[in-house]
Parts: structure tokens; C-alpha cells; sequence
């Protein structure tokens, strides 16, 4: 419940309340007029109100409104003057309402009367520049509200010494807390005070730390005796009241005493007195803290790991010694001038009650993990305090005791080669992740770990050779030792090789080696049961490092030399070198593409195998599909045409000829729009070819498309030639078109007038008109002629235009006129 703090002074009081509706129902609360707070000098108040508690209000003043959430104060005054106040809320928000209302003098609460004084205006409706109420010297009137009556403040009071009020301020809007300025001149009665307080500003006592002295001791839960605090509070004073609470409202209330002698309920706890003085009812609320902890000035000691030993004759069924006297050091390791008791427990219970303490050299008669309970005991204060750890016999690691057989492939059969040890180390430690092995010479300096050798590339000195290998767990640091027989064979195994030919689409010399294709011939006339495993070099062969998968991709292009071992139950037996070769593809022009003009049938063309830059004669050839085995074939037809070139290493490509049909143009026929002003030749072909085209010139300029435009009236020869070289086709073509105008002045130049397009092979039977522009007929002419000369019977016709009329002989007749120039 959220505590709200409320400041009462001679002159001037402050009340904060915060709303909070999760009030305890049976509990006593300053909302109704018998509970109210005792408004005295300087004295410190907090509450948790809400509610309205009995309704005392209704229709009971003058002022029509009733509590809401409301708060009842009782004014004792000490001295005669005038009661007024200011009361100002929290927030300024104009909407924030608060109404009071007095009732008195030495009124009864169970029969208060009439309001004296109250104001339940609202500043909102009311239009006013602020939210305070209260009473003061200048208003005249005794009450005002509700809603817009009045401006919140009313006349103050003449009060005489000795009399008491009910104050009841009351928010029916908003939910702010509030202050209370005295404003008169009257006085209110003194406010015990407490003698152990030398700040005359503090309201807090010293706080009480403690020790948890009772079981359970980790619980910080233990008794409290604060008899002499209360009897240093009272001091012999004869009214005074002290009294223990758990919160400032319990306080301020007067509800739920703790009592003199009371257990804490949390480790750190605020505890508030209240101070009364049994005459006058006024009450001070101070506060301590009390603290509560177990004894914690000490180490946590880590868990007591040692290592199985052979003490008990058995150095593997987990029984050890531990000494305790190692755990004391570390919990009280930079700890100085306690003076500390420490024991040691098989259990929690044992600890607290301090029964069957451990030997401080104990021998484990249980397998481990075993929790240890410790009790420290402050010899000094009496505070206790406890901790545990674990202790555990580690298992030594597994270390067996192995052989490896070395080859000697070096050529000096003298017993000495070099030693992969490391390869080993699984058997040794059983394949145990959390082992590690070192390596020594003599067991001495395993055991005190002098001049560790390199297992990985070890030189023997001796054949047969002992070494000795220090096992440690690394999460125990447990050690073990065991002995590492080195001897050296003199068997062999085969070398062999394995040829490719470099077929993987990137001729680089590298291709892909299934080394288990070498098996057979390396094992060649070996004993059964033997294991073969390949490595890139001869030292990595010899010590057992890198080794190969099955598939092996070779790092030196064409030509790589690999080695096996070969071993017999991980003693090597021989190895051999294993030849790899990636013989290069033939060189050829894989893909071609030629053209057979099918109108030079039946003559031949030659295709070859397409061999660069060597002799064609060097490789093997096979045709498809005409099965010819030469390094040419003429064939005279189009298709594909394949053919396989195998080199002398048996590797080979294949080559894909493709020979397309073409030809020269034939069946030619021509589209023309002519007599217009965009004529045009469209040619149309049959062939297998690709053609282009030109007009009246075989050198072309050639076009590729089939249409010409904007060709002029007259004769044509069109050619078609094959882009393939199968030659060149042509034709004539005829482009009819008319004149506008001729000049026949005998300079060669337009002479005559005649129908363009015209010949012995194009419309030789048209008919030509021509007439006057009054219609006259002044020659038919022969379409074959040179045409008009401009005269009729003889005589020069003048400049002008005239008329025409032609018939074609392809049944179309165009009429139109044209001009004639002298």
C-alpha cells in the first residue's frame, strides 16, 4: 500500500495523500470523524487513505455534497486567536476539486451537527484562476457551493484556547495529494518529542544490525527485545505512550503494535514508533531500520578435489583422505583479527546443532561427490554463520601401456626410422577426450616432468626403444604412466601407379584418383588382413599425418608421385610409391560448322579432324556415321558428322562437324507496285539458302532485304546471291510509270513522251492514247516506239498540257495528262 506522508506544523501544516484503494477493511482509518488525526505542533504524519469510510456527510451541511474520498482532521487549540487555512493541491490542473467542512467547537463525533464553515465550489465551473480553498480574514461569507456558488474560500473562525473542531476535507475530483497552510492566529498544542533524537530535523533513529543467532541461522529471521529502547524513549516521563509498527499508517492509526518483544519478518525492515503523549493525544512517528544477517565474513571454500592413490591398496575404488585443515586456510584466507570456531558436517542438521563433527583428516567411506557442511562460529560475537563445498576422489586416467612397429623404408636398413607417437596417444588414454599425454625418455623425468620429448617426428636411438608417457585428466589434473615399445620392420610392400586422361572438363592436368585402384598391385603377394592408407608425402607416410581420403585430386599437374602405408594392426608393414598421370586430350577444334551448296551436287567437299598444331597423322580417327577411319572424309551431302581422335596414350576428344544445306536461288517471282509515286519490287525465291539482293548490277551494292522502294519506272534485271557462295540467280523485272513532261527539242535529253517499263517481253500489247485538253486525238502510239515527238500531221504542238489514255496489257487502264515544254 503506498505510504503518504502528511507534515503538521504550529503554523503551518502539509498533507500529502495519495490515493490507494486497497484498504484493509477492519482497518481503523482517518476517513471517518472518530478516527481523526490530532493536528498538533510539529509533527510528522503519514497515511494511507482512501475511501469515505461511514458517510457523516450527507445532507448534513450546508453545502450539499457529501465524502468521497475524504480525510478528518481534530484542531485542539492552545491558544486563543483565528482558524484559517490554505489548502492547495498537488497538481494545478483546475479540474483537481477539494471541499472541507467544519463542525464545533467541542462537538461529539457521534453528533457533529451543522458545518460551520464549508466550501464546495467547484473552481472549474465556477471560472476560477485557480484550485485552492480555504478560510480566510477578507471573505465574508460562512459557507458557498455547490458547483459555480462562490470562489472556494469562506470567513475564518474566532476560536478560544481549550476548544477542539472536526475538520473533513473531502476530493470528489481528481486524485492528487495536498498541502495546508495555518493562516490564523491561534495555536495548537506541542507535540511529545523523543530524548534520544540530537537532530532536532531527523525523525530516524540509528539503525540495529544483528547477528541471526537462531535456527534456521540463514533465514535472517531472529528476535527482537526493544524494552530498553522504549524505556530510553519515555525517559520517566509519566505520559508518554511508545508503541512498535510495522508501517507509518499502522503508526499514525495506532493499529497492529509489534510489542516490545517481536521477530523481524524481512532481513532489512523499517520499523516506526510512535510517540504519544497520553494528555493532549498529539503523537510524533519516528523510524529505525533493523538488519539481520548471518555471519558471512568468510570465504566460500571450492570444492576439495583429490586423486584416487594406492594408500588403501586400491587406486581405483575412490576412497581417499582429505585434511580440512587446507579448507580452514582458504575460508579464512586474508581474514584477519577474527576469532573463528570451524567445524565440518556430513549434514545441515549435524552443522546447526554441532553433533558428529568430522576428524579434520577424513577418509571418505562413500563414493563421491560428498557435500561437507561447514559451522563457523564467531567466538567473539556469537554469530554463526555456514557454508559447504564438495569433496571428490578423481579416478586416475586410464593409461595403457602400447607397441607400434615402424618401417624402415629409408634404404639403410639399420633399425632406425621416424616415429609418429602422437597417432597413438588414443590408445594410450583409451580414446578419453579429457586426457592429455606427454612424452619422456626414462620414467624419471616423466614423473617430474623433465625434458619432454616431440612423439609427433621421434628419431629412435634404439631398436626396440622404451618412452614413457605422463597421462593427465585436464579436468583433474590427475596423472597416470604408462610405457610407449618402439621397434622397427624391414618389410616392403609394391609401388604402382594409376593413368588418366584428363576428362574433367578443364584440362589443367589435375583430375580426380580413386587411390583404391592401386590396392591390388601395393598388396601384391602381401599377408591377408592388411591396411592400406595414403598420404601425400614420404614423411607424411612415415609418421602417420595427413592422410588421404579414397579420392584424391594430385596437386602437381600431369605428373604426382603418393605414397602408402601399408600396416598390420597399426604397425607399419611397407610403403610404396604410387604414381599418379593425367595424360593430356588431342588438341582439336571440337565443334565446326560448313556449308554444301546442294546445286553442285554431286561434286564433294572435305572435312578433316580438326587436329592443332601437330601432325594429324599422330592420332586414330573413327567417322560417324560413314565409319571411315582416316584423318579426312569428302562427303557431298549435308548432316552431322562426328569423328573420335585418339592420341597414341589412348586418351581422346570427339569432334561434331555440322555441313548445312545452301543453294542458289530458284522459282524467282517479283511483287511490283508500279504507276505510283512509291514504286516497289518485292522478290520472291525458293532455296535453301541465305540471300541478298540487288538492282542492275551483279557487284551488287547488295541489300538483304527482298524489297526495293522507290524505284523509278523502267527495265530491270534483280540479283539474288547466296551469302553461302553458292552462287548468284537473276531476273528482269518491269517498273510501268508515265512522264510528267517531255522537252523535244532535238537535244537527246526527253525527246520523246512514251510509257516507261514497257518491252518486246513486258505489256507489248498496250494501247497509247494521246489527246489535247479539248480531247482531241492526236496519235495512238505504238508502245514499242520512242514515243511522241510533240507534232500532229506535221506541225509542232505548243507548250501545254495534254491528256493520255493507256491500256495495259494486263488489263489495267490509266488515264492522267502530262506537259509538254518548248
Amino acid at each position: 500500500m503506498t505510504q503518504s506522508p502528511y507534515l503538521f506544523f504550529k503554523t503551518i501544516l502539509s498533507i500529502i495523500i495519495i490515493c490507494t484503494y486497497a484498504v484493509t477493511a477492519n482497518a481503523q482509518q482517518p476517513n471517518d470523524c472518530q478516527f481523526a488525526v490530532t493536528v498538533c505542533g510539529n509533527s510528522d504524519f503519514s497515511l494511507d487513505v482512501s475511501g469515505i469510510g461511514t458517510q457523516e456527510l450527507s445532507n448534513s451541511n450546508t453545502c450539499g455534497s457529501q465524502e468521497n474520498n475524504s480525510i478528518w482532521l481534530q484542531v485542539n487549540i492552545a491558544s486563543d486567536g483565528t482558524l484559517a487555512f490554505t489548502l492547495t493541491p498537488g497538481s494545478t490542473n483546475i479540474s483537481e476539486d477539494y471541499d472541507f467542512f467544519i463542525f464545533g467547537p467541542n462537538v461529539d463525533c457521534s453528533n457533529i451537527g451543522q458545518a460551520i464553515r464549508c466550501s464546495t465550489t467547484n473552481p472549474a465551473a465556477a471560472n476560477q484562476g485557480n484550485n485552492l480553498t480555504g478560510m480566510n480574514s477578507t471573505a465574508t461569507e460562512t459557507s458557498e457551493g455547490p458547483g459555480t456558488d462562490g470562489d472556494s474560500f469562506v470567513s475564518d473562525i474566532d476560536v478560544l484556547a481549550g476548544e477542539s473542531y472536526y475538520i473533513a476535507i473531502d476530493r470528489p475530483v481528481g486524485n492528487s495529494p495536498f498541502s495546508i497552510e495555518w493562516t490564523g492566529t491561534a495555536t495548537f498544542p506541542n507535540a511529545p518529542t523523543n530524548p534520544l533524537l540530537t537532530n532536532p530535523t531527523s525523525t530516524s533513529l540509528s539503525s540495529i544490525e544483528i547477528c541471526d543467532n537462531s535456527a534456521p541461522y540463514d533465514d535472517n529471521i531472529t528476535e527482537f527485545n526493544l524494552t530498553t529502547l522504549t524505556q530510553d524513549i519515555i525517559n520517566g516521563e509519566s505520559d508518554v505512550l511508545v508503541s512498535y509498527h510495522k508501517s507509518e499508517s499502522d503508526a499514525n492509526i495506532n493499529i497492529d503494535a509489534l510489542g516490545d518483544i517481536f521477530n523481524n519478518s524481512a532481513s532489512n525492515q523499517t520499523i516506526y514508533i510512535r510517540i504519544e503523549n497520553s494528555t493532549t493525544g498529539c503523537f510524533i512517528i519516528n523510524d529505525f531500520d533493523i538488519m539481520v544477517s548471518s555471519l558471512t565474513n568468510f570465504n566460500i571454500p571450492t570444492n576439495y578435489e583429490i586423486c584416487d592413490n594406492d594408500l588403501d591398496g586400491d587406486d581405483q575404488n575412490g576412497m581417499s583422505t582429505f585434511d580440512f585443515n587446507i579448507k580452514t586456510q582458504e575460508i579464512l584466507n586474508g581474514i584477519a583479527g577474527v576469532n573463528y570456531n570451524i567445524s565440518y558436517y556430513l549434514s545441515q542438521v549435524n552443522a546447526e546443532n554441532a553433533i558428529a563433527t568430522l576428524p579434520l583428516n577424513y577418509t571418505n567411506t562413500a563414493v563421491t561427490p560428498t557435500e561437507i557442511f561447514v559451522r563457523i562460529e564467531d567466538m567473539d560475537s556469537g554469530c554463526i554463520g555456514f557454508t559447504s563445498f564438495n569433496i571428490i576422489v578423481d579416478p586416475i586416467p586410464m593409461a595403457n601401456d602400447i607397441s607400434i612397429l615402424q618401417c624402415d623404408e629409408d634404404g639403410i636398413p639399420e633399425g632406425f626410422t621416424t616415429f609418429n607417437i602422437v597417432n597413438y596417444l588414443d590408445d594410450i588414454t583409451n580414446n578419453d577426450p579429457n586426457s592429455t599425454v606427454e612424452l619422456y625418455l626414462s620414467l624419471t623425468n616423466a614423473e617430474n616432468q623433465n625434458n619432454m620429448i616431440d612423439g609427433s617426428a621421434f628419431n629412435n636411438f634404439f631398436n626396440p626403444q622404451i618412452i614413457y608417457a605422463r597421462v593427465t585428466n585436464t579436468n583433474s589434473g590427475c596423472i597416470n604412466y604408462s610405457e610407449v615399445s618402439l621397434e622397427v620392420s624391414t618389410t616392403s610392400s609394391n609401388n604402382a601407379s594409376i593413368e588418366l586422361c584428363d576428362t574433367d572438363g578443364t584440362e589443367d592436368g589435375f583430375m580426380s584418383f580413386n587411390l583404391t585402384e592401386a590396392n591390388d598391385t601395393v598388396l601384391a603377394g602381401a599377408p591377408a588382413g592388411l591396411d592400406l592408407i595414403y598420404y601425400e608425402t614420404y614423411e607424411d607416410a612415415l609418421i602417420e599425418t595427413n592422410p588421404l581420403g579414397t579420392t584424391y585430386i594430385n596437386t602437381t599437374p600431369y605428373n604426382q608421385t603418393i605414397y602408402g602405408r601399408v600396416e598390420n594392426a597399426n604397425a607399419c608393414y611397407g610403403i610404396s610409391e604410387i604414381e599418379l598421370t593425367v595424360f593430356k586430350l588431342p588438341q582439336i577444334e571440337t565443334n565446326f560448322e560448313t556449308i554444301y551448296c546442294l546445286n553442285s551436287f554431286p561434286e564433294t567437299i572435305v572435312l578433316n579432324g580438326g587436329v592443332i598444331d601437330d601432325s594429324p597423322s599422330n592420332y586414330y580417327y573413327e567417322w560417324l556415321p560413314t565409319g571411315e577411319n582416316t584423318s579426312e572424309i569428302e562427303i557431298n551431302a549435308p548432316g552431322t558428322y562426328t569423328v573420335k581422335v585418339t592420341n597414341t596414350n589412348g586418351c581422346f576428344k570427339e569432334r561434331t562437324i555440322t555441313v548445312l544445306p545452301s543453294s542458289i536461288a530458284r522459282n524467282i517471282n517479283f511483287e511490283v507496285v508500279d504507276a505510283s509515286q512509291n514504286n516497289s519490287i518485292t522478290v520472291l525465291v525458293d532455296g535453301d539458302g541465305d540471300y541478298e539482293y540487288a538492282l542492275d548490277n551483279s557487284n551488287g551494292p547488295y541489300q538483304n532485304s527482298s524489297t526495293f522502294t522507290n524505284v523509278l519506272p523502267g527495265l530491270y534485271t534483280v540479283y539474288i546471291r547466296d551469302k553461302n557462295e553458292c552462287g548468284i540467280a537473276d531476273d528482269l523485272v518491269s517498273v510501268i510509270g508515265f512522264p510528267k513532261f517531255f522537252t523535244p527539242n532535238n537535244d537527246d535529253v526527253n525527246d520523246y513522251w512514251q510509257v516507261k517499263g514497257i518491252s518486246s517481253q513486258f505489256q507489248s500489247n498496250t494501247s497509247v492514247f494521246i489527246f489535247d485538253r479539248f480531247g482531241k486525238l492526236l496519235i495512238e502510239l505504238n508502245p514499242l516506239s520512242s514515243g511522241w515527238n510533240g507534232t500532229f500531221n506535221g506541225e509542232k504542238m505548243p507548250t501545254n498540257d495534254y491528256w493520255f489514255k493507256v491500256k495495259l496489257q494486263d488489263g489495267r487502264t490509266f488515264t492522267s495528262h502530262f506537259t509538254l515544254k518548248r
